[in-house]
């Protein structure tokens, strides 16, 4: 199958992009290569088109003769979406709109590639289902829901082809170190602070990247239209203590962690229900504990990935992020 990956260089994308390749797809890549879509994440043979999915015109090149799209897509920090929020409607409202137009014309598939987020904040106890009400909390997930909106729209009134993967928090190697693992191994990898919101019990479900790949291959191959699929790792873990994980396996100082002021609407508790998914074979295959330890190895090992990242425009971000925050720092 010919398959176009819309931001196909950033952090899951390139890895399903791998996925694909190994599985006999020739695999197509549209990316509009920004901060956190990079060159470096993809195979040197994948066929490239830089350009952006809110554009009709980079959309149809790139997805010339192809069979699917599976759209990653995405403005996708919080933190940004609540230090500049244009951008997030604009790529994943608009580009999904255009996503869908192009399906439609063609008579092809889309699986967008959404997030836990959209479901909002969860009390203790219980698990997002599909069929959930959504309640975004931030710029970034009510963008997200936006676009989720579009897909099931136009099922019903076009009859396209087109199903959503909703992930939970996703680490792995080569994840831009905005993230919370990927900043906390490289910060105690250079001995600098590890900035932790609040009290730092936020709990989130924690997904190894191969495992949501896996997820969203199976929906590609096997979804139904319309039909919509958590794609969860049932591991749910407090900020402190993924912190705490993390300082013992980079070998770091625990006085690098710094309890900082929390972000403006961050939700407390994220749980997502993967029965339906499971139902059609789906369950992950790596525990929290294992790929914590491969994420922590491969940022040791790959200096030369991340060391440039973080200069330029991601210290830009960072000082504007955190600088305020730090000054304000206390033990943890």
């Amino acid at each position: 199958m010919r398959i176009l990956v819309s931001g196909g260089a950033g952090f899951i994308g390139s890895h399903f992009v791998k996925r694909l390749q190994r599985a006999g797809d020739e695999v197509v890549v549209l990316d509009k290569l920004t901060y956190s879509g990079n060159r470096a994440n993809l195979p040197g043979d994948v066929e490239l088109h830089e350009g952006d999915i809110a554009k009709p015109e980079d959309v149809a090149r790139a997805a010339a003769g192809c069979e699917a799209i599976v759209n990653f897509a995405a403005e996708t920090h919080v933190d940004r979406s609540i230090l500049a929020a244009e951008d997030f409607g604009r790529t994943e409202f608009r580009g999904t709109q255009v996503l869908l137009e192009h399906v439609r014309a063609g008579g092809i598939r889309l699986v967008q590639v959404s997030t836990d987020e959209v479901y909002g904040d969860l009390e203790a106890g219980g698990s997002s289902r599909e069929t959930d009400p959504l309640r975004p909390s931030s710029p970034y997930s009510a963008a997200k829901a936006a676009g989720d909106l579009l897909v099931p729209a136009y099922v019903r009134t076009f009859g396209v082809d087109a199903s959503i993967t909703r992930g939970s928090n996703t680490f792995g190697p080569n994840q831009y170190p905005e993230k919370l693992i990927p900043l906390f191994v490289t910060n105690a990898l250079d001995a600098e602070p590890l900035p932790l919101y609040g009290d730092g019990r936020q709990v989130r479900d924690w997904l190894y990247v191969e495992d949501h790949c896996a997820g969203i291959e199976l929906v590609l191959r096997e979804g139904v239209a319309g039909e919509i699929y958590n794609v969860g790792g049932g591991e749910g873990h407090e900020n402190i203590e993924v912190a705490e994980r993390l300082i013992e396996l980079t070998g770091a100082d625990r006085s690098l962690l710094r309890s900082v002021p929390d972000r403006p609407g961050h939700d407390r508790r994220y749980s997502l229900d993967t029965a339906k998914l499971r139902r059609l074979g789906w369950a992950p295959a790596t525990s929290f504990a294992d790929g914590l330890r491969e994420t922590v190895h491969w940022y040791r090992d790959n200096r030369a990935w991340w060391e440039p990242i973080k200069s330029g425009e991601y210290r830009a971000y960072y000082e504007r992020q955190y600088g305020e925050r730090l000054a304000q720092a206390t033990p943890v």
